[in-house]
């Protein structure tokens, strides 16, 4: 392995922000992108797919709801394997009824895309662990009290 391979190559699983490397040309200087707004990103394309219900987070995202500090990165965890690549695990629930796989497949192809569109990132995996399924909030009919 060559020197610049081993500079560009980051242990597995690291958790906080690699700088993007610098652009030649111009020589601007470094971008870092955090943890957090991989995170952000992954809510937000989970919430455009149909079926899923929410993020379900760990029993420290739980408590750190119960004290009013819901974050948005409740239910993902993000890996970023080295300078070009990321690695996203989410935890959802489901809606009751719906093709499990499907649904999955296009929550992973959904996050992948945003993640990859945004930041540039090449996306490994986006590993998904079904925690649970729920039937959808019944809505009152309008006009009823």
């Amino acid at each position: 392995m060559s020197d610049k391979e081993k500079k560009e190559t980051l242990p597995p699983g690291q958790n906080y922000p690699v700088p993007e490397p610098k652009c030649e040309e111009a020589d601007l200087g470094s971008v870092e992108i955090h943890n957090n707004v991989y995170s952000v990103i992954a809510h937000e394309a989970a919430n455009s797919v149909p079926g899923v219900v929410e993020l379900s987070g760990t029993l420290v995202d739980g408590i750190a709801g119960m004290i009013g500090k819901r974050s948005r990165d409740s239910g993902i965890r993000v890996a970023v394997e080295s300078e070009r690549t990321v690695n996203i695990g989410l935890s959802v629930v489901l809606e009751y009824g719906i093709n499990i796989p499907e649904t999955c497949g296009a929550l992973q192809t959904e996050v992948r895309k945003s993640i990859e569109e945004m930041t540039s990132k090449k996306v490994t995996a986006v590993n998904i662990t079904v925690q649970g399924i729920r039937r959808p909030a019944q809505e009152e009919p309008e006009g009823e009290e």
